[in-house]
């Protein structure tokens, strides 16, 4: 019985070192070359940190097309959210801030709303808070599906290059001071 123990946790460190080396190399077959610009089709695109964002079209609350490519050589806030979540309201009005600060750097907020009744629902509630950010409508769901969200809210950070270099599930506040640094550098604006 002693024997068998023994011979049990001898293994171990080299099960546990070939899972490693396995792990690593699945995520390197799966991560896309940053050091490229190439948007190769044959690339694949995760909607995760270090891959290229998936590029979306939705139209924003007053009709008008919107499309994610166009903003590259920007850095994009993208956030998903919906009227009825508790913890987005907690988070919208340091986005608000945010944006504020922001929207005359290359910077671009675009959030996404999920709501099944779209503008309708979402124009009064915009008011109601005094949020003046870009809203898109995905009322079924089809680009927050894309991006794998599990639910609301959740934001992702995405470069001049158009790489995902944050994912956020939850509710942040946007408007600490750490934050703003972080995309003061990002941006390369400086502080009003």
């Amino acid at each position: 019985m002693t024997e068998t123990k023994e011979i049990q946790v001898n293994y171990f460190p080299f099960v546990l070192l070939a899972t490693a080396f396995l792990s690593i190399y699945v995520w390197n077959f799966n991560r896309v070359d940053i050091s490229t610009q190439s948007t190769n089709a044959s690339q694949i695109e995760f909607p995760a940190e270090n891959y290229r964002a998936p590029d979306f079209s939705l139209k924003d609350i007053n009709g008008n097309k919107v499309t994610l490519s166009a903003y590259r050589g920007r850095v994009v806030f993208l956030n998903f959210w919906a009227t009825w979540c508790v913890t987005c309201e907690e988070e919208m009005p340091s986005m608000e801030k945010l944006y504020q600060r922001f929207k005359d750097a290359p910077f671009e907020m675009l959030t996404v709303s999920v709501d099944k009744d779209g503008a309708k629902q979402v124009k009064p509630y915009l008011k109601k808070f005094g949020l003046t950010f870009p809203v898109l409508l995905d009322p079924d769901s089809a680009v927050a599906k894309l991006y794998k969200t599990t639910g609301v809210p959740e934001t992702f950070i995405i470069n001049k290059e158009g790489l995902i270099v944050h994912k956020a599930v939850g509710p942040r506040d946007w408007s600490k001071q750490t934050v703003m640094e972080t995309f003061e550098k990002m941006t390369g604006s400086r502080r009003r």
